[in-house]
């Protein structure tokens, strides 16, 4: 599976039994290294920042779809820093 990357699950302890998350990267990332990563798991979608992969965020897709409508709709073009 080309631009899958494997990784087991935190849960898994050292047990065999385990589940096994695959990681996908974006075909516009290219070589970069600054890159989101998504996968789905048991729970919803799980996405990932290439640079940091220890933080990991858990979504729905639901609320994920609607995330990706509205930045391509431009709703987060005047967010403001805090």
């Amino acid at each position: 599976m080309s631009g899958y990357q494997w990784r087991k699950s935190s849960y898994s302890a050292n047990s065999s039994n385990c589940i096994n998350i695959a990681w996908r990267k974006s075909s516009y990332s290219a070589d970069a290294g600054n890159c989101v990563n998504v996968a789905a798991d048991g729970n919803g979608i799980v996405l990932r920042e290439s640079d940091d992969p220890e933080v990991i965020l858990t979504t729905t897709p639901a609320a994920l779809r609607a995330f990706i409508r509205g930045a391509k709709a431009g709703d987060f073009d005047r967010v403001q820093e805090s």
